[in-house]
């Protein structure tokens, strides 16, 4: 099978042939369909001191299953957290990270949904919104942002304020649902708002944090790093609040599955939809891993082998 790899920080990625993995206790053996490219996997290959396996969100159809597997069966179509080699032909996802697809679902709706569609529920619910109150999403035009805009509005938020890197995305995420749209380096962020879903970090939450309203939460689930001011927090009653998907995924298994449910519902209701910004091949993935690198994706990048 085919598989993306590299030997050193920053790449180049490449593809080699290995052979196709064994299912081992717990694991479900994967035929890809779709696998989602996520900017802290992007950030490792440019960060990490040494290279790791290329892992991350993936769909498709299940071919083997290992000992000990009960709750899916060959021919099931899944989606889930690949914690090894994921930009594969075929991949291992362990049955207790793997939840089922829909068949009004395809592969690309699954991998552009369910774990961008959990990390922005579960910001949305680390910043505890009331209904009515307002709302900024940072990198609004993101895999995790643009679905984190719609839950916003969803969830009760009478306005909803969309942050992006560049004007040219202004009218993207405008028709995600937000009522406004500002770029960081605008220097104005408009009225205050109730609570803002961050996932930038670095020198943006110096104003995001002034983009608060007395009393207003940022949830930061970045890993863009970044610190903020003790006084700046104090002088409004303002917080900050962290939130870790993989917490969640480990610690609280039974929220874990109800966010995904309630993913599916709004998905099949059409209430939450889930915006491509385009499929890659594996042969080119170093162009999809550009596409995040550069914040000039509108929605998901997804590898289609």
């Amino acid at each position: 099978m085919r598989r993306v790899r590299y030997e050193h920080t920053g790449g180049p990625l490449f593809l080699e042939d290995v052979p196709v993995p064994t299912a081992g206790p717990g694991e479900l053996l994967v035929r890809a369909e779709a696998i989602g490219v996520t900017l802290p996997v992007v950030r490792k290959v440019t960060e990490a001191a040494e290279p790791i396996p290329l892992g991350g969100e993936i769909a498709g159809e299940v071919v083997a299953a290992g000992e000990g597997v009960t709750r899916f069966r060959v021919g099931d179509r899944v989606t889930g957290l690949c914690f090894g080699h994921g930009y594969a032909d075929y991949a291992l996802l362990h049955e207790a990270m793997a939840t089922p697809v829909p068949g009004s679902a395809s592969a690309v709706d699954a991998v552009a949904l369910v774990r961008s569609g959990l990390v922005a529920l579960g910001a949305l619910e680390a910043a505890r919104p009331v209904h009515g109150e307002s709302a900024l999403v940072t990198a609004a035009a993101s895999g995790v942002g643009h679905l984190a805009v719609q839950l916003a509005r969803l969830r009760g938020a009478s306005r909803v304020v969309g942050a992006v890197s560049a004007p040219g995305k202004a009218e993207f995420v405008r028709g995600l649902g937000a009522d406004e749209v500002i770029t960081y380096d605008s220097g104005d962020w408009g009225t205050p708002v109730d609570y803002i879903l961050d996932a930038v970090g670095g020198d943006l939450l110096t104003p995001a944090v002034a983009a608060l309203t007395p009393g207003g939460r940022l949830v930061a689930y970045s890993s863009g790093g970044g610190s903020v001011q003790a006084y700046d927090l104090l002088l409004g009653a303002k917080s900050v609040i962290g939130f870790q998907m993989a917490r969640i995924a480990r610690g609280e298994p039974e929220l874990y599955e109800r966010w995904r449910q309630e993913l599916w519902r709004l998905f099949t209701d059409g209430a939450l939809k889930p915006a491509l910004h385009g499929e890659f091949t594996l042969e080119d993935a170093a162009k999809a891993h550009d596409a995040i690198e550069s914040r000039g994706n509108l929605g998901k990048v997804v590898l289609s082998p």
